[in-house]
C-alpha cells in the first residue's frame, strides 16, 4: 500500500469512527461542563477539605459494538510531569449507563473494578491541586470498549489502564470540571 493510500484509509477510518462517537455523551448532575467542582468532589486530605465523593454520571449513545465501559477522572494539569489519576472504573457492563454520586466498590455493578488512583487507593480520590495554582482541569471520560473485560485488577497503574483503554476504545465521551485553591 502506498503512503497516500494508507493516509487516506486512516483518515477515512478516523472520520467514520469520529462520526459515530460524536453522539456519545456523558452528563452529570454534580458537574457542569467548564464550571468549578463542588466541595463534595474535593479530596479530604493533603490540605484539602471536601466530601471526597465521586460525581453522579450518566452516558448515552455509545458506538455500535460497545461491549463494556470504563470511566476515568484525570487531571492533566497536576505538576507531576504525567498528570494525576483520580479515579478509574472498568469492566462496567453495557447494561449500566449511569453511576450514582458516591460510588464505591460495594455499589459498583457486578464485575466492575475500581482501579488504583494516584493517592494509592483503589477508590475515588477527589480534586486537590496545589495552593495558588490556576484552576486545574478534571477530565471525566467514559470509554466505550470493544471488549467485555480488560485483563486488569484494582492494582493496575493509570498508565497501564490508559494503554488498555486506548487499545480497546470504540469511542469516548468527556466532561471537564475545574477546581483551584
Amino acid at each position: 500500500m502506498t503512503a497516500s493510500r494508507f493516509l487516506a484509509a486512516t483518515l477515512g477510518l478516523a472520520l467514520h469512527l469520529g462520526a459515530h462517537a460524536a453522539d456519545f455523551t456523558v452528563t452529570s448532575t454534580d458537574i457542569a461542563p467548564g464550571q468549578s467542582l463542588a466541595s463534595a468532589q474535593v479530596f479530604q486530605g493533603f490540605g484539602c477539605t471536601g466530601g471526597n465523593l465521586s460525581p453522579q454520571l450518566s452516558w448515552s449513545n455509545a458506538p455500535a459494538g460497545t461491549k463494556s465501559y470504563a470511566i476515568t477522572l484525570y487531571d492533566p494539569d497536576a505538576p507531576t510531569g504525567s498528570g494525576w489519576w483520580h479515579w478509574s472504573v472498568f469492566n462496567v457492563p453495557t447494561s449500566t449507563t449511569s453511576l450514582p454520586a458516591g460510588t464505591t466498590t460495594a455499589t459498583l455493578p457486578a464485575g466492575a473494578v475500581q482501579g488504583r488512583n494516584d493517592y494509592g487507593d483503589s477508590a475515588y480520590g477527589g480534586a486537590c491541586p496545589p495552593p495558588g495554582d490556576k484552576a486545574h482541569r478534571y477530565q471525566i471520560t467514559v470509554w466505550a470498549l470493544k471488549t467485555d473485560k480488560l485483563a486488569l485488577d484494582r492494582h493496575a497503574s493509570g498508565a497501564m489502564l490508559g494503554y488498555m483503554l486506548n487499545a480497546n476504545a470504540l469511542g469516548k465521551a468527556q466532561l471537564t470540571g475545574l477546581y483551584g485553591r
